[in-house]
């Protein structure tokens, strides 16, 4: 019985460390507006191709949990990402969310001053694969967008 009971509450104690370890995974918006603005400083003392590198580094300078860098040029190519390598020198200009946001349209408008550089759509969460409400934090430097956001 005792064996029983203290299976039970390992259990129990793994399940509720689970979700406190999720919550405490999820990025702040300070943090993604930081992470641009640390991205940016990068860039004006290195220059592009060290940027891009350093942003394609999972365990880089630009990679923290749930939070990622992502540059852009400004037709909607994405030109480095912290997160899926597999959407480098992809335009999507014209993708979607499941709710029909036009994300990077949107992105671009927002890095230009609407919504003081934020947009809110829907991403796959990067650590849970689960599709997630994001809030995406724009800056456009030279003929670059930094971008990076957090999870709802």
């Amino acid at each position: 019985m005792k064996k029983l009971f203290s299976l039970i509450l390992f259990a129990f104690l793994s399940l509720a460390l689970q979700g406190f370890t999720h919550a405490a995974e999820n990025s702040s918006s300070d943090q993604a507006k930081a992470m641009v603005k640390k991205a940016i400083t990068y860039y004006k003392a290195n220059g592009k191709d060290k940027t891009f590198e350093a942003v394609n580094d999972t365990a880089g300078p630009f990679n923290e949990r749930d939070l990622y860098v992502v540059a852009y040029d400004l037709t909607g190519t994405v030109v480095a990402h912290g997160a899926n390598k597999k959407l480098i020198g992809k335009n999507i200009i014209d993708l979607k969310d499941s709710d029909g946001v036009m994300i990077m349209k949107e992105q671009l408008l927002a890095a230009k001053g609407k919504n003081a550089g934020w947009v809110n759509y829907k991403w796959p969460h990067p650590l849970t694969k689960e599709m997630t409400q994001k809030s995406m934090y724009n800056e456009i430097v030279d003929d670059v967008m930094f971008a990076s956001g957090v999870y709802k």
